[in-house]
């Protein structure tokens, strides 16, 4: 079993530091094989909130952690015009990452990281035909047994983002992309952007869209929240390719706890789905929410 932490939208600038240093503590202390950042570290793209992203995921790496990180839109400056058209991502190389589409693979799962920020959209993402082709060679070689992952900062699909059922913009490329993603066999598909919780087998969501299921992180610690959904993260165990577990772990204003729990497995073609009881003093807090689509 692998386990997996996935947090998305850090938003330095425009963060709680109490939350910051609750995610690391927790994290240290339950140790995952990976953990996955699916960008949006800074809020404004800024030096000073680079630097503070930059410290915090460096005490993740030198306590012996390892992390696969990508950037997201609020990683390109948004005002700084000439940085933003002529060097969107260079900041981000600079504090964090050079490699923009990190891959990660290990003996149970292999996991790629693609970039969708673009300099010319200022919240909307994009795939282009030569991550799509990255795509697919990745994971060509990739033993079958193996549970793939794909992590990207914006969904796929369009996701559900308001309270009065008002739907998001999928991913630019989108039919291309998930085409692509079926071809390569993705098990998996990461996300954040939204801030909200939510997971939903891709077949559900598109007509001939594979057998991935699409798992959407809130925002770890950001104070940038959307319809009151509190700050959490997503606590994955990857039993096999066709059976995990997602827990979403929730701040309830002290300390992050285990909210939802759903396992997942995939049967007769599809994904099923059921709550898994835990131990009463851990267990849901009732009425957070983790939101899970139909599967």
């Amino acid at each position: 079993m692998t386990r997996i932490a996935h947090l998305s939208d850090l938003h330095f600038g425009a963060h709680d530091e109490r939350i910051v240093t609750a995610a690391e503590a927790w994290l240290l202390e339950r140790r995952p094989h990976l953990t996955v950042i699916s960008g949006d570290l800074t809020q404004r793209a800024r030096i000073g909130q680079f630097r503070q992203a930059s410290a915090w995921i460096n005490r993740l790496r030198a306590a012996g952690l390892p992390l696969l990180v990508i950037p997201g839109n609020h990683d390109v400056p948004l005002y700084d015009l000439a940085n933003r058209f002529l060097r969107p991502l260079h900041r981000y190389k600079r504090y964090i990452s050079n490699e923009l589409c990190p891959f990660y693979e290990d003996e149970a799962v292999a996991i790629l990281g693609l970039n969708t920020a673009r300099s010319l959209t200022i919240k909307d993402g994009r795939l282009n035909q030569a991550q799509m082709a990255l795509l697919r060679a990745r994971f060509a070689p990739v033993a079958p047994e193996k549970t793939r992952i794909l992590v990207t900062h914006h969904p796929l699909f369009a996701m559900p983002i308001g309270k009065g059922g008002e739907w998001s913009e999928a991913v630019g490329r989108h039919d291309d992309a998930v085409k692509a993603a079926r071809e390569a066999g993705i098990h998996i598909a990461l996300a954040g952007h939204f801030h909200r919780t939510y997971a939903q087998a891709a077949q559900e969501m598109a007509e001939d869209a594979g057998g991935a299921l699409m798992i959407q992180a809130g925002t770890a610690t950001s104070t940038r929240l959307r319809n009151a959904e509190p700050q959490s993260f997503n606590w994955l165990h990857v039993h096999r390719h066709d059976r995990i577990e997602l827990q979403v772990v929730v701040w309830d204003g002290a300390a992050f706890r285990r909210g939802s729990h759903v396992e997942y497995a995939f049967r007769f073609a599809g994904w099923q789905a059921w709550n898994v009881a835990d131990p009463p003093t851990i267990g849901a807090l009732a009425g957070q929410p983790a939101h899970h689509g139909a599967v």
